[in-house]
């Protein structure tokens, strides 16, 4: 089979088209034929070599058919969406024409939704409603706030907030984005500059209910700040690059519950897969109620393109490689 493989950690010209065997599966495991998949930020870490587990052949996520299943519950050309599983980090990614994930991981779908916005949907999905209705405990009439809301992922959490019924704010790094925040959602934009929390009390002086946080570090404390006592804040990203904190703890808020998130986490005793309603989500993105269409489509021989994409923040949502 062809597969994209880091051949050396760097840029993105390091992700090369190389043939490779087949995927031969194991007990419980699944073999998919890829039809799509999306580029997530982690995938450009992997490239570079600063995530913790790295398989040359990268990709967390993808939609495709089932081209063989050890168990016989699934059927050659079944639709499917695969997330998560080790993919990408300690075994073969999607980045290729087959993968192999054990069936924990893999999603059957009843769907008429085109490869390209299918593969717009898993991980930024599966990640929002987790981390949503998990670590950020919504509930219908609060108040929370997304932060970094053009990114897929924030994108897919303002989509699923809103329908729980919530009002949400946002930001964003540029006021030319402001519209596409509001078309799928959001109450009020605002721009980030690291420093929201004076502005979000002045309009809430008890505080919000919650932040789901996506910039990282650099607004982590900032985010604490703007939630009333009880509420929670869920650090779930890195859109703000990495710098590790030092603060006293006497400092933060008091009363505020403070958790993280990642997708890696899915499979665990804590996050079991069968949390992810992911029929319902790809429903309700055919319907129009979450409007999830990918921002920019590449072939897979552009991948490199993709990644320089990625990097440049210039998306405004998912990047989807089709094959």
């Amino acid at each position: 089979m062809q597969a994209i493989v880091i051949k050396e950690y760097g840029g993105p010209e390091q992700l090369v088209l190389k043939e490779m065997p087949t995927p031969d599966p194991k007990d419980g495991e699944v073999v998919i034929k890829v039809r799509a998949f999306g580029i997530n930020r982690a995938e450009t870490e992997m490239r570079k070599g600063t995530w913790f587990e790295i398989d040359p052949v990268s990709g967390i996520e993808c939609v495709g058919q089932i081209e063989y299943d050890s168990s016989g519950k699934l059927a050659r050309g079944q639709t499917v969406a695969a997330i998560m599983g080790g993919m990408g980090r300690t075994r073969h990614g999607s980045y290729a024409e087959f993968t192999c994930v054990h069936s924990d991981f893999v999603f059957p779908i009843q769907t008429n939704l085109d490869w390209a916005t299918l593969a717009a949907i898993p991980e930024s999905y599966a990640t929002g409603w987790v981390a949503l209705s998990g670590n950020v405990h919504i509930r219908a009439g609060q108040v929370i706030f997304v932060r970094g809301g053009t990114s897929a992922l924030g994108q897919a959490a303002i989509n699923i907030a809103r329908q729980e019924g919530l009002t949400v704010l946002t930001s964003t790094r540029s006021e030319s984005k402001a519209a596409l925040l509001t078309e799928i959602g959001a109450t009020q934009i605002l721009i980030e500059n690291g420093k929201l929390s004076e502005v979000v009390r002045e309009q809430y002086p008890d505080g919000i209910d919650g932040v789901f946080d996506l910039v990282g570090d650099t607004t982590m404390l900032d985010s604490l700040r703007m939630v009333r006592k009880g509420g929670y804040v869920c650090m779930a990203g890195f859109l703000g690059g990495h710098s590790p904190l030092s603060f006293e703890w006497v400092h933060l808020p008091f009363g505020v519950n403070l958790n993280a998130f990642a997708s890696f986490a899915f499979g665990t005793r804590d996050f079991p897969t069968s949390d992810i309603p992911m029929q319902l989500i790809v429903d309700r993105v055919a319907d129009g109620t979450y409007k999830a269409s990918p921002a920019q489509v590449f072939s897979f021989e552009q991948i490199g393109d993709a990644h320089r994409l990625m990097e440049s923040n210039g998306a405004n949502g998912k990047i989807v490689i089709v094959r």
